[in-house]
């Protein structure tokens, strides 16, 4: 694998993120993760693209009015691949979370799994 297919993964990964409705959210999900895919982080541990649409969908719900931008640069090797993100408000800019992710990929290019981890959070001290 190369830096352009690391770079792909990742931009699919955000558009699932990012998706605006259940619909587009779905298939944005179906284009980035295998069937089998899974997320794991301190909050959530799913596994298939249903249950990978939902705690998306719930991410977004919890946090409406956000959306989650990739930040630095994606570093990759054989198939895996790691790059940080932060959560920003569209009204003004606004950080409340961060944190950074690792993908192991499939051979043509989806997430088989995410590891992510919780640099910044709300309430934390």
């Amino acid at each position: 694998m190369d830096a352009s297919t690391y770079q792909a993964a990742v931009e699919r990964y955000f558009a699932a993120w990012n998706a605006p409705d259940a619909e587009s959210r779905a298939k944005a999900v179906a284009a980035a993760w295998t069937e089998d895919g899974s997320y794991t982080d301190p909050l959530a541990d799913v596994r298939g693209h249903e249950a990978l649409t939902a705690a998306i969908t719930a991410a977004r719900e919890q946090f409406p009015g956000h959306e989650f931008a990739h930040t630095g640069e994606v570093d990759g090797n054989h198939d895996i691949a790691r790059f940080t993100w932060d959560l920003v408000s569209t009204a003004d800019g606004s950080s409340p979370a961060a944190g950074s992710d690792v993908i192991t990929l499939a051979e043509d290019g989806r997430i088989i799994s995410v590891k992510g981890f919780l640099d910044r959070v709300p309430g934390a001290a």
